[in-house]
Formats: structure tokens, sequence, C-alpha cells
């Protein structure tokens, strides 16, 4: 179904009304989407926090137990650290670091003893360059209060939030645009099969926003 694909005449003002609806969405809801996602991201944060011993003991079995913490470690220091930085300053191997923040795994292939030496190398790092200003516990040797493990927690996930806000808002205007889109279809009589089909076993009067391998 073309719906306007055969009707330029009306691009320039769908564009526009596009670009309206966006902007109205973005005003009325972005702003509880990044909230939404900081509140989730400082406990996150907290759990981080509570497993390390308040970041007084970051070992490679915590890393290999939850490689999803590396992106909140980065975050932990002063300055915080970027990706790249981080391979290039305590000298591992990219796979690894990538394995980590992207699929939340180890690569499977590398050996255990050189797993180790970086994990332990990461470890070290983020000791060393622990932002003490936002964890002033470490420094003065002491346990820390409910409410420094907190603001701490929620200076990380500002951080985190903040290097990640695009993603955030993309994603979440990508579930508003699947879903608008959906609503419609199924008006004019289409049926959702997304994940129950391959593209080529597609029945007309069906649609699909995501298929299973053929």
């Amino acid at each position: 179904m073309p719906v306007n694909l055969d009707k330029p005449q009306r691009w320039k003002q769908d564009v526009a009304l596009s670009v309206d609806q966006y902007n109205q969405w973005f005003l009325e809801f972005a702003p509880t989407t990044y909230r939404q996602t900081r509140i989730k991201v400082t406990a996150d944060v907290q759990a981080m926090l509570k497993r390390t011993n308040n970041l007084r003991s970051i070992t490679p079995a915590e890393l290999k137990t939850h490689p999803q913490i590396l992106p909140a470690l980065r975050m932990s220091t002063a300055p915080p650290i970027a990706r790249d930085r981080l391979i290039g300053l305590a000298g591992i191997t990219k796979s690894l670091v990538g394995k980590m923040e992207k699929d939340n795994t180890l690569p499977p292939r590398m050996s255990q003893t050189k797993l180790n030496q970086d994990l332990q190398k990461i470890c070290a790092l983020i000791m060393r360059l622990a932002d003490l200003d936002i964890f002033p516990w470490m420094e003065a040797n002491r346990d820390p209060t409910e409410e420094e493990v907190y603001r701490g927690a929620t200076i990380v996930a500002d951080r985190l939030c903040g290097s990640q806000a695009d993603p955030i808002i993309r994603n979440a205007q990508e579930r508003r645009q699947l879903a608008a889109i959906k609503a419609w279809l199924e008006e004019h009589g289409y049926k959702d099969v997304s994940g129950q089909t391959t593209f080529q076993n597609m029945k007309a009067g069906t649609f699909a926003f995501r298929f299973v391998r053929a």
C-alpha cells in the first residue's frame, strides 16, 4: 500500500507535520523518559557500589560476573574516561572492552590467563583514578553514609545518562514511531505477525517489525 508514495505534492506537508509531531512529543515525553532512565541507572550504580564494597574492592571476579558494570566504572573516575582511553591507559585488549560494554559478556576465545590479566588492569586503573570528590570515604578510609553512597550513585548515573542521552531519546522515539505505525496499519485491517514468520513467507494483509530467521 503506497499511502502517499504516489502523491509528491503532499510530501512537504507530511514532512512538516512529522517534524511538528516529533517536537511536541519531545517536549512532553522526552524529559520523563530521561528521568525514568536515570532512576533505573542510579539503582544499578548503587547495586554495583554495594557489590564492590563501595568501590574499595573491584575484582576480576566481579567483572566476570557482572561485565555490564564497566561503563559505570568508567564514569566513576576523575576525569571520566572514554572506552578507547580505558583501552589505551590500561593496555588491554579492545575486544574485551567491546564484548563487556556491547554484549555484557566476555570474549569466549580469550585465554583465562590473558582475561584475568586484563581484568586486573581494569580494576587497578579504576581504583587509581577513582573520583575522590564523589567517593570521599575512599580517601578518608572509612565507611560511607547512605547519603554519600546515594549522592555518588546519582552523579555516576548522571554522567552515564549524559553520555547516552541521544540513544535514550532515539530509542524512545523509535518505540513511539513503531506504535504509531502499528496503530495505523491495524486500523486499516492489517495483522501484526512480528516474530512469527520470515520476510519471504509473509501473507497479504500482514505486517512485521521483526522476523524469525529463515
